[in-house]
């Protein structure tokens, strides 16, 4: 089978104490592998004590990258600064705008790889990436706070295994989130909107992250997706937001929908007032979904979920889970196998620690997840000799 030569690094490095922040800070360098920046992130992680400490550390320590040529590093350390900026943060169109443009460059992505969808009143970013003989396409989308050119060396090396590559941010993500398009339940809108633009048919479609619940969601009412990957799985948000809580808190979250909004809204600006990660989770939720209180964004939440669309799915479907994930409870492989009652297949795959791919998305071994994903194709008619439709 024909490999791209990408290669991931393999390693998950304790940075930080905090489980959220040592993840985030492996997440973004793993797209790297630049040992100087891993020598960075050393460095300066005991200085990271607030989130205004790690914009200003990381944007600092990408800027000095960047200075000394390391591009690749620079833009991903100022992607990293960028992504625990508050809402209203006067730099987060620079520093997306810079990690973008760089990035792109560094790959060598050209003007006519991008395209701009129709979507209702506005347009989603797209690229493709296309070999000259591809055997088999794949749509690939993020979660609830990547950027799809965060994942450009991902769907460059789809490419070289000889794979139609169709990325894009989706309602709530990235250049969409940007222009003001909420994120929606209804991700089969979406994945029709670019199936159409590019005329594609009989595809896989992958999702990553908070990707793993919006594939079943599009694919449970999108005929033309042959094959589902969820990498994670991810059957319930509202569990994962609740995951990370204890007592009244927990209790809060988890009931949200059965109180009265006011009592929500003061319970949980009241809990931001003393957490970071409670800030800026609510924070971003509001403005995912571009609603203006806790109440609206945990109401939001609730409707990304898989109860509703499961049993319809009929493709072959192959879950990917992380054994530690700390985002999504691995209970959720379990809800989700046994929820799929009319899959043509289903494949489950447990990445460990020995493998170093034990957290959520694989971070720390995204090669094997690379590997694990192709292999299935070949066995379930993703990668064949016969063209892909499209144009």
């Amino acid at each position: 089978m024909a490999e791209s030569n990408i290669r991931f690094p393999v390693g998950y490095y304790e940075f930080h104490p905090d489980r959220t922040l040592n993840f985030q800070l492996n997440r973004f360098w793993n797209w790297v592998g630049d040992p100087a920046m891993l020598d960075d992130l050393r460095r300066i992680a005991t200085e990271l004590t607030t989130y205004d400490a790690w914009v200003e550390q990381l944007l600092a320590l990408g800027t000095q990258a960047l200075d000394q040529g390391r591009t690749l590093a620079g833009a991903y350390l100022i992607r990293t600064g960028e992504f625990f900026m508050s809402a209203g943060d006067t730099r987060q169109d620079s520093a997306r705008r810079t990690f973008v443009e760089i990035v792109l460059a560094a790959h060598g992505v050209t003007a006519d790889q991008h395209h701009n969808v129709a979507y209702d009143s506005g347009f989603l970013s797209a690229y493709r990436f296309a070999p000259a003989s591809p055997r088999g396409a794949i749509v690939v989308f993020g979660g609830f706070d990547s950027y799809i050119e965060e994942w450009l060396p991902m769907l460059l090396a789809l490419r070289g295994a000889d794979l139609d590559v169709v990325a894009f941010d989706g309602p709530g993500q990235g250049a969409a989130l940007y222009a003001g398009i909420p994120m929606t339940a209804e991700w089969h809108r979406p994945v029709a909107a670019v199936m159409d633009h590019f005329a594609l048919d009989e595809v896989t479609l992958l999702g990553f992250s908070l990707g793993g619940c919006l594939v079943m969601r599009a694919a449970a009412r999108e005929p033309r997706v042959r094959r589902v990957i969820a990498d994670d799985v991810l059957t319930d948000f509202n569990a994962c937001y609740v995951r990370p809580l204890s007592g009244a808190r927990k209790a809060l979250v988890a009931n949200a929908g059965r109180l009265p909004a006011w009592v929500v809204d003061k319970a949980i600006n009241r809990a931001r007032a003393r957490s970071m990660f409670a800030d800026w989770g609510i924070g971003n939720a509001e403005r995912v979904f571009s609603v203006d209180t806790p109440a609206e964004a945990l109401a939001a939440v609730r409707h990304l979920n898989t109860a509703d669309v499961s049993s319809l799915i009929t493709q072959d479907v192959l879950l990917m889970v992380g054994a530690e994930d700390h985002y999504v409870p691995i209970s959720q492989l379990g809800d989700q196998v046994r929820s799929l009652t009319n899959a043509r297949s289903v494949t489950a795959r447990v990445f460990t620690r020995e493998e170093q791919a034990q957290n959520h998305c694989q971070v720390g071994n995204l090669g094997l997840a690379l590997h694990v994903i192709l292999n299935w194709l070949d066995d379930h008619g993703g990668r064949t000799g016969r063209r892909s439709t499209g144009r």
